[in-house]
């Protein structure tokens, strides 16, 4: 479903991103961490070509991206990404945060695209907001509907770009719910984040990115046995750590 093949990035100088290569098959949940700044959000931002890159090449369902190759149309039809802070838009209804896109992209006629909309809202536990503005809601209810937003397009690979880290401890685990049921169901999903409790049950595998290098590629069973690299045992171990203070 994704293939990276040798993806570099730079900044001038500064390598975001250096020969990152990996494949990702249907169904697998995919967590990408590693410390801040390390390249995760900028490696999976360059899948859906929210980021051009400066060598290499991915594949995403079946379409290639390469640096002077980005069919954006094409791939938000089968990619869908959810952000850190919701990008949800403030003058519409959360209904029609999620009537937009397929309407303009999919040509979906305006009643099965709501009764879409109504359907995606009560799976991910949002049924009775479908009418409120996004500041009428928490930062966890506005997530699941950005979550909602993204699988109206019917992608067959979902992103997650650190989707818990904008909200408050308690809100977090609602929205965990939500990706975790989405796994189940065998959606393909890549996620960065932090959350090493929805890594150890959910993943299929982890990708541990530091300095913009995939230096760990493996199961999550082998990644938390700490059959892994010194540097992701010391990231989990100052992990564990902060999470008990």
């Amino acid at each position: 479903m994704i293939t990276l093949d040798n993806v570099s990035k730079s900044y001038g100088d500064f390598h975001v991103l250096q020969s990152c290569s990996a494949i990702i098959g249907r169904g697998e949940v995919v967590v990408v961490c590693g410390p801040s700044g390390s390249g995760k959000s900028t490696l999976i931002k360059c899948i859906n070509a929210m980021e051009n890159f400066d060598a290499g090449q991915i594949t995403a369902a079946g379409i290639v991206v390469a640096p002077r190759t980005r069919p954006i149309t094409e791939l938000r039809r089968k990619v869908g990404m959810v952000f850190q802070s919701f990008e949800l838009f403030s003058h519409l209804t959360i209904e029609d945060n999620i009537l937009l896109a397929p309407k303009l992209v999919l040509n979906r006629g305006r009643e099965d695209n709501r009764m879409v909309a109504q359907s995606l809202l009560k799976r991910v536990g949002m049924g009775e907001h479908a009418k409120k503005y996004p500041s009428a809601l928490s930062g966890g209810q506005q997530q699941r509907a950005a979550i909602a937003r993204a699988l109206a397009m019917q992608p067959e690979i979902l992103l997650f770009d650190e989707p818990t880290s904008a909200l408050d401890p308690e809100m977090v685990q609602e929205v965990l719910q939500v990706m975790t049921e989405l796994a189940n169901d065998g959606m393909t999903m890549m996620c960065v984040t932090h959350e090493m409790g929805f890594a150890r049950q959910v993943a299929t595998r982890i990708i541990f990115v530091d300095r913009g290098q995939i230096l760990d590629d493996c199961s999550a069973e082998a990644f938390f046995a700490g059959r892994c690299s010194e540097r992701a045992r010391s990231f989990l171990t100052h992990t564990s750590s902060e999470r008990l203070r």
